[in-house]
């Protein structure tokens, strides 16, 4: 990858200046990774969400019903393709041969399509005519006793192809119809939000531990004592964890209230936020 396409890269994920990437990328020695750590750390990234995306293009597949439900990326290498009705055919197939293996990648690879041929030979055969490197990314399959799943897809390409896919599973043993519109409203909000867990506990340490070191980076020069620093710092760390778990997020619909104060007023006693799963096309 040249310099200027690195330039590119690094100001689409992160939203800084030309100026800022250039420098950004000198001081890395050429490590995007390291680049955009450089400029989060700095004030000039826009998005510190964004540091670890990457541009892919393709699209995002749910199937199945409310009770089990699928949801897989497939990944190519322009938008154009990602629209092309060979790839569409293949891709709407295949979240249903998904749903039907449960999400075991290798099982789907083997499975058989409605032409007699496996799933990884239609691969090689749309790439072949195609032209382009087509792979299957992400894939999950929700499933769960006594719960109901909600699904919302953004940026529609057609039917249940989507660039942006969620699927929330939520646990009652209440009707469908009384937490329909929660359940939808949810899947909205997860969309729109991109929790990293459901509880602040649950997010992964080696997200927290970069977290830590970004914040400690940021702090170095600041001028504060150790103790201060260590306050400010944990606060940081309080504040990201509780801005990223699902439970603790500002209800994208009432802000002044978080997700589990809506959850309660809701005011079904056995009603809980089993498991959710959200997909996005080039992150």
């Amino acid at each position: 990858m040249s310099d200027i396409e690195k330039v590119k890269q690094l100001r689409q994920s992160t939203g800084a200046g030309f100026k800022d990437c250039n420098a950004a990328l000198k001081e890395s020695n050429g490590d995007l990774e390291k680049a955009s750590e450089i400029l989060r750390v700095k004030g000039i990234a826009k998005a510190s969400k964004k540091m670890s995306r990457d541009a892919k293009e393709g699209v995002v597949v749910i199937s199945g019903n409310t009770n089990k439900t699928s949801i897989i990326e497939i990944n190519c290498e322009t938008d154009f393709v990602a629209k092309n009705d060979d790839f569409i055919s293949f891709v709407k197939e295949l979240s249903e041969i998904n749903n039907n293996c449960s999400s075991e990648i290798e099982k789907l690879k083997v499975s058989k399509m409605k032409n007699g041929k496996s799933v990884e030979d239609n691969l090689v055969s749309l790439i072949a005519k195609i032209g382009e490197k087509i792979t299957i990314g992400k894939l999950k399959t929700v499933e769960n006793k006594n719960s109901f799943n909600f699904i919302y897809q953004h940026s529609v390409v057609r039917d249940n192809v989507s660039k942006l896919g969620v699927v929330v599973s939520l646990e009652t043993i209440h009707k469908f119809d009384d937490i329909k519109t929660f359940g939808k409203q949810l899947s909205m909000h997860i969309a729109a939000s991109n929790p990293l867990a459901l509880n602040s506990n649950d997010i992964k340490r080696e997200i927290i531990i970069k977290e830590q070191e970004l914040i400690a980076e940021e702090l170095k020069n600041s001028g504060k004592t150790s103790e201060i620093a260590s306050k400010i710092s944990e606060g940081k760390i309080n504040k990201f964890k509780e801005e990223n778990a699902l439970m603790t997020q500002n209800w994208v619909m009432e802000p002044k209230k978080k997700v589990k104060d809506i959850l309660s007023d809701i005011n079904i006693s056995d009603l809980k936020i089993k498991e959710f799963f959200r997909i996005k096309i080039g992150e």
